[in-house]
């Protein structure tokens, strides 16, 4: 709950600041793509200036991300690992028990047959 509360008192501050930007940032900016000639370009694009910002974000955000996945793979790797391992040593575990089960069983019924 203290989790969700935090959350919302920073998720409305962030979009009311979000909102004001975008609001005073909608003029028009032409991103030229061409290098060779920015007098007159070949290639451009015009669209307002917080689709230019709110795209660097969009970009920071998922190159950030992709950076920490790939970074952590090490971490992954390792959890897979001993996840296996964990699993072996539990089905080993099992059939251990399930032949001394049936070993006690065996003994039981040689020790009543003997009697």
């Amino acid at each position: 709950m203290l989790k969700r509360i935090i959350l919302l008192l920073t998720a409305f501050p962030l979009a009311l600041v979000l909102i004001a930007l975008s609001i005073a940032n909608r003029h028009s900016v032409r991103l030229i793509l061409d290098p060779f000639n920015p007098q007159a370009p070949v290639i451009y694009t015009e669209q307002p200036l917080y689709f230019y910002i709110f795209g660097a974000l969009l970009v920071g955000v998922v190159a950030g991300g992709t950076a920490v996945w790939l970074s952590q793979g090490h971490w992954r790797h390792t959890a897979r690992n001993r996840t296996q391992e964990a699993h072996r040593w539990h089905a080993e575990a099992d059939r251990l028990t399930r032949e001394r089960d049936a070993e006690v069983g065996r003994s039981k019924q040689l020790a009543i047959a003997g009697e």
